[in-house]
């Protein structure tokens, strides 16, 4: 058996019993916790650039994970062996990141949720491509049909609304940073070298900050820091540590455990966590269309849980 033949064999095995529901939990908890990132970035972004915003996120979260890992678990300080994967980890998601926020100077954030509901498939053809990582027909049948309950909730059961959508510049822009985290995924698998998990997650996170900072650094520079409100620092500290360095565990935790498409496809959870985390803060509630189509959603998504890897 060849290297490349034994590699594709030992990415297409994954966990089963409690690690296999372990690694499902896992993605549902990283879905609520992606969720809960809109809306206090949102209200961040209205004192900071939101590049600036996800520059200063990143740093904090290497200052963190930096003194957990060598700080507080006392691993010895060298540079990884092949760095060049965690830099092109670390450029996947500078773009996904970059992307979203360029993307939303040209179109509504409903459609960039739209194009969002293209990661799991795609991430299907990046897991064969790099990894010849196989994925069921009821997987994929699974996948569409919590996509559609995605889409449904996005465009809040707007069939007017959805028939209207149109491709246009920031939707394509938004989706070469939709393709570049679909590829993200399965590479944290391919990648792994057997390191601590907190060592592959700082070093990940030191590469995504590098690219961050190249179009962050002119918006930092031009910051007055001292007329910044406490929310904003706040905020900054909630994304790096929450919703960048707990996400990026439970993702790692997950990729290694399910295949690629399962791992995203939780993703099409966060526009009904918005919902839900929107009316629980008083900003009203959804109509009984659009939770029907988060209902179908968590079918889909409970469906493809259920299906064989």
């Amino acid at each position: 058996m060849t290297n490349e033949q034994t590699s594709a064999n030992r990415h297409n095995i994954h966990a089963t019993g409690r690690q296999k529901l372990l690694a499902h939990l896992a993605m549902l908890l990283f879905a609520m916790l992606i969720a809960s990132s809109f809306s206090i970035g949102g209200l961040a972004t209205r004192s900071m650039p939101p590049i600036a915003l996800q520059a200063v996120r990143y740093g904090a979260t290497v200052a963190v994970i930096g003194t957990l890992c060598f700080g507080i678990f006392r691993h010895r300080f060298r540079l990884p062996s092949e760095p060049a994967r965690f830099f092109v980890l670390g450029l996947l998601m500078a773009v996904y990141m970059v992307t979203m926020f360029i993307a939303l100077q040209f179109t509504a954030p409903v459609a960039t949720g739209a194009v969002f509901t293209l990661m799991p498939l795609a991430s299907a053809v990046f897991a064969w491509m790099l990894m010849r990582q196989r994925t069921r027909p009821g997987v994929l049948l699974s996948l569409l049909l919590a996509a559609v309950g995605a889409i449904w909730v996005i465009f809040r059961g707007d069939l007017a609304a959805l028939l209207a959508f149109d491709v246009g510049r920031g939707e394509l822009i938004y989706f070469v940073g939709v393709l570049c985290h679909a590829a993200y995924v399965p590479l944290l698998r391919r990648f792994n070298r057997g390191e601590p998990a907190i060592v592959f997650v700082f070093w990940a996170t030191v590469c995504t900050l590098f690219f961050i900072l190249i179009p962050a650094t002119p918006q930092l520079a031009s910051i007055d820091y001292a007329a910044l409100p406490g929310f904003v620092w706040f905020a900054a500290l909630y994304l790096a540590v929450v919703t960048t360095g707990i996400t990026f565990f439970l993702l790692q935790f997950a990729s290694m455990r399910l295949p690629a498409p399962k791992v995203l496809g939780y993703g099409y959870l966060t526009p009904t966590f918005i919902i839900i985390l929107e009316g629980l803060i008083g900003h009203g509630w959804a109509s009984a269309s659009v939770f029907a189509g988060a209902l179908v959603t968590a079918g889909g998504l409970l469906l493809m849980a259920r299906l064989p890897d």
